[in-house]
């Protein structure tokens, strides 16, 4: 069984309580996003003006182009010299909001200290492109890694990972490899804080209105903008969680206890171990949903569980 005791409230450290209080007062004194034009609220989260603080872009960033499902498909890519592996990266933003260069500091950390190369992918974006166009891009990037990383990058050791909404389609994307073209190349997946239900888990459904990063409402807005009307949202392909799991690589599936989308993690975790798939589930007492994202002593511990992860024999 879970330790009990990781979710009780007093078991977040004085800093992640601190900011939990510092997220809310702060969202509460904010405009509600949902009543302003998406545009401007990406720009907004770009300046730090939305749950997140700005992160600082890399120098060492490139971008190439390839070909994607609709039209050319930017990957964001930040490498070290002589890569031991490369990582695969799907940002958050729930389908709606986010970019591939908005968290070059964690992909930054991760060429250092794992050696990996990180390619990071700008998939289309809902409202304006929803299901399946999200899903697509990122098969399409992972199919472009298989035929031509080997070669780019001089490594096989693949890896794949996201958070949020990211770590939703990083999930999809093993399946699609799987169910559509036989394929299992990633050796380890890295899911942090992802919403794997899109009928939304008890924890999603019951979490109410406290705006701690994201509530019950944001998460039902998100699913609405990428699922419009007509597509299953029970579908596998959809609610991985639903899926059958089997065969997939082993995972860090990572979350806060204070987050809205823990059953979703929880769940998952479980289903992935039911499957026979090897794995570990990281629970961070008091961590907000994509906490690892402030500069707080909680966020580098779940960093450096990422980097062991990412570094060690199993992925």
């Amino acid at each position: 069984m879970l330790d009990p005791t990781l979710f009780n409230p007093n078991a977040a450290d004085p800093e992640t309580a601190a900011l939990n209080a510092e997220i809310v007062a702060k969202l509460s004194a904010l405009p509600d996003p949902w009543s302003l034009p998406v545009a401007l609220v990406r720009e907004r989260r770009r300046q730090g003006l939305g749950p997140f603080p700005p992160m600082r872009q890399s120098e060492r960033a490139q971008t190439i182009t390839i070909a994607g499902p609709g039209g050319p498909l930017p990957l964001r890519i930040i490498a070290p010299p002589e890569p031991r592996g490369v990582y695969l990266h799907i940002h958050g933003g729930g389908w709606t909001w986010g970019g591939a260069d908005e968290q070059d500091p964690w992909l930054e950390r991760i060429a250092e200290r794992c050696g990996f190369a990180c390619v990071s992918v700008e998939y289309r974006l809902a409202p304006e492109s929803p299901y399946p166009a999200a899903p697509e891009d990122c098969e399409a990037a992972a199919l472009w890694l298989l035929r031509e990383g080997v070669g780019r990058f001089r490594t096989e050791r693949l890896t794949i990972g996201g958070e949020s909404a990211g770590a939703h389609l990083a999930l999809v994307t093993l399946l699609r490899l799987r169910d559509r073209h036989g394929l299992s190349p990633f050796r380890g997946a890295n899911l942090f804080a992802g919403c794997y239900d899109l009928t939304l888990t008890p924890s999603a459904a019951n979490w109410g209105a406290e705006k701690l990063i994201i509530n019950t409402r944001d998460i039902a807005l998100f699913v609405d903008q990428f699922c419009p009307a007509g597509v299953d949202r029970r579908a596998p392909d959809v609610s991985p969680l639903r899926a059958d799991l089997s065969g997939l690589p082993p995972a860090l599936i990572s979350v806060g206890t204070r987050d809205p989308l823990l059953d979703d993690s929880l769940f998952l975790a479980a289903r992935w171990a039911a499957a026979g798939n090897r794995g570990d589930l990281a629970l961070w007492p008091g961590g907000a949903h994509v906490f690892h994202r402030f500069d707080i002593p909680l966020a580098e511990r779940a960093l450096a569980r990422i980097d062991e992860f990412l570094s060690g024999p199993g992925a």
